[in-house]
């Protein structure tokens, strides 16, 4: 099977879906290197009681420190939205090679109303280290994990 950005981005929607699943928000990420997944990651704001807890960041704690390692500039990381500013800037401080999102910002600003909402790349253009981005991977798809979900208030 091609193992493309598609393929991946799939993946990163099946653990928003789980994240959902789970009573966290919808959002889910996958590590890869070398066309393979090194680590999978959801939401777990409510499970942890950690409202830091996002996909992004936790896999980014979780596999770094798991593999002592700081520098991802060989990975891509595929999430499911585009990622936050805390979450953006945990990509540009582990060097992270790559990042591909489906749902965007704006997007999820329609969908969950008023939030902190600065797009990754504002973020990646005042840092030091900015990782290429791919951005509306499997969008229609990405925006369906939203239908009829809530977002607290």
């Amino acid at each position: 099977m091609l193992k493309n950005d598609e393929y991946f981005m799939k993946k990163a929607i099946e653990m928003a879906l789980q994240a959902r699943k789970e009573g966290n928000e919808p959002f889910g990420a996958i590590l890869v290197k070398d066309e393979e997944i090194v680590m999978i990651g959801e939401n777990k704001i409510n499970t942890f009681c950690d409202p830091t807890h996002h996909a992004e960041i936790g896999l980014i704690r979780r596999f770094c420190s798991e593999n002592n390692v700081f520098d991802l500039s060989e990975y891509t990381l595929y999430t499911s939205c585009e990622p936050c500013v805390m979450c953006s800037g945990a990509m540009v401080w582990s060097t992270l090679g790559k990042m591909v999102y489906s749902v965007s910002h704006d997007q999820l600003a329609e969908i969950a109303g008023s939030n902190i909402m600065i797009a990754c790349r504002e973020v990646f253009e005042k840092s030091p280290h900015k990782p290429n981005v791919v951005e509306k991977i499997l969008n229609e798809e990405g925006l369906k994990v939203f239908e009829g979900y809530k977002f607290q208030e």
